[in-house]
C-alpha cells in the first residue's frame, strides 16, 4: 500500500483547508445558523463506531460519511429544490471533510484506521 507523501500531501491538506474555509464562508453568506453548524459539524465522525465491529466495516462507514460525493449530491438537490436545510447540511459536511483533510485525516483503507489516502496518521506515521 502506498500513501501520498511530501509536497503533494501538503497540497492536498491545503486543499482541505480551502474547502473548510470556503464552505464556512458560503454558509455564513447563505445561512449563518451557527448553532446548527456547531451541532452538526462532528456528526460525520459518528462513523467511527463502525470500527467497533472491524476495520473493513469501519472504513466503509467512515468513507461513506467522509467522501464529497454525498454532500455534492445533497447540495445539488438543495439548490434545485430550493431546500435551505439541505444546502446548509451539505455545506456543513463539506466543512467537516475539509477540516479532517487539513488535519491529514483522509479516506480510510480497510487495513486499519491509521491507514488513509493522505498517509498514515498517529504517532508512527510516515513523513
Amino acid at each position: 500500500m502506498s500513501f501520498v507523501t511530501g509536497n503533494l500531501r501538503t497540497v492536498l491538506r491545503l486543499e482541505g483547508l480551502s474547502i473548510l474555509l470556503l464552505s464556512a464562508l458560503i454558509f455564513h453568506q447563505y445561512s449563518a445558523d451557527w448553532i446548527l453548524f456547531a451541532w452538526l459539524f462532528l456528526v460525520p465522525d459518528l462513523a467511527f463506531l463502525g470500527y467497533v465491529f472491524n476495520s473493513k466495516f469501519g472504513a466503509i462507514l467512515y468513507n461513506t460519511t467522509h467522501s464529497m460525493i454525498g454532500p455534492a449530491l445533497l447540495l445539488a438537490s438543495g439548490l434545485l429544490s430550493d431546500a435551505d436545510l439541505a444546502i446548509s447540511m451539505a455545506l456543513i459536511c463539506f466543512a467537516h471533510i475539509g477540516f479532517d483533510r487539513a488535519l491529514g485525516y483522509g479516506l480510510k483503507y480497510g487495513s486499519g484506521f491509521t491507514d488513509t489516502h493522505l498517509g498514515k496518521i498517529g504517532s508512527k506515521r510516515d513523513t
